[in-house]
């Protein structure tokens, strides 16, 4: 070896830690795969018998349909476990299908419900019909029409390689917010996903997916609001709400689409039975003083007012809502 100035220097001697480097770089063949080798050059190799030809092709089969068996036991199911699921399958279908016609049955007997109502209050009492209504287009108990503002929320376009990111979905506090800044710009009824928006409506989330009135919705989230469109979307603009908007879409990625729309319409909520609101038995405003009690005509005017309290009360219970 030349060392760097061209002096020799004696070669050192090889490390004993290189020794099995240095024998497999020098013989890489196996000493008994080369023997075999050699005698199969010189002719020296046993004939392969037909008995231990036909072992090693019983042995390969054997190998292959036990690997095949156990990759399809892995794979297939237990046998009560389809069945499980099928019967499971089965039994969500047909009550979907019963609850969806049950819903029909419900719209239609509310339908007659208020021909019935109006032809029992049209004639005799037309003020009250006309009072009763209003009462229902604004507790959202019949459907309704008219212009309005129709705001579009989409989950975030994510790469399917990536885990998926909560933010970037559409969430139940976003459209809460949205919502109640319609309600305070002046819409007179409001939807989501065709889902009417009543005064004991709510928005939950459960998982991926937003729940309004135990009814899951996807993204995309059509929120409908009856109303001067342009007042609405200026008012709107100004509001938290709006600027939670242009938070999802600049932040989030989220989209937010608006367009102002000459006709809307929205389904009611159906009838409902209020059963929380009840006229307490004994109350101080009606229970004269010990000291200074009103006159005859004054207690008969006070109980005739509780009278018509107790009656607007059984009125409110048979067209409110069931509550939670």
């Amino acid at each position: 070896m030349t060392a760097r100035h061209g002096d020799a220097v004696p070669r050192p001697a090889p490390d004993v830690s290189m020794t099995l480097l240095n024998e497999v770089y020098r013989r890489p063949l196996d000493p008994g795969y080369a023997a075999a080798a050699e005698r199969v050059r010189a002719g020296t190799q046993p004939p392969r018998t037909r008995r231990g030809t036909v072992g090693l092709v019983v042995v390969a089969v054997a190998l292959g349909a036990g690997t095949v068996t156990a990759a399809l036991s892995l794979r297939t199911p237990p046998t009560a476990v389809t069945a499980a699921r099928n019967l499971l399958e089965r039994q969500i279908e047909q009550r979907t299908s019963e609850a969806d016609d049950l819903e029909r049955e419900i719209d239609t007997l509310n339908d007659d419900i208020r021909a019935l109502q109006a032809d029992a209050l049209g004639d005799a009492d037309p003020a009250l019909a006309q009072e009763i209504a209003a009462g229902q287009v604004a507790a959202g108990l019949v459907p309704v029409t008219g212009p309005g503002l129709r705001i579009v929320l989409t989950d975030a376009q994510t790469d399917p390689a990536e885990e998926e990111d909560p933010l970037s979905r559409v969430q139940d506090g976003d459209l809460q917010v949205l919502v109640n800044g319609l309600w305070a710009v002046g819409a007179e009824a409001v939807a989501i996903n065709g889902e009417r928006l009543i005064a004991t409506s709510a928005i939950r989330s459960a998982g991926s997916a937003v729940w309004v009135d135990f009814v899951p919705l996807v993204s995309p989230y059509t929120v409908e609001a009856i109303g001067d469109a342009v007042a609405m979307q200026t008012e709107l603009a100004r509001s938290p709400a709006g600027q939670l908007l242009a938070t999802l879409r600049s932040s989030y990625d989220i989209g937010v689409t608006w367009s102002s729309q000459p006709e809307l319409e929205l389904g009611g909520a159906g009838q409902v039975t209020l059963r929380s609101a009840t006229v307490p038995e004994e109350s101080s405003l009606l229970t004269p003083s010990p000291t200074e009690g009103p006159a005859d005509d004054e207690s008969a005017a006070v109980e005739e007012g509780a009278t018509d309290a107790a009656g607007m009360a059984g009125s409110a219970r048979r067209s409110g809502r069931d509550g939670t």
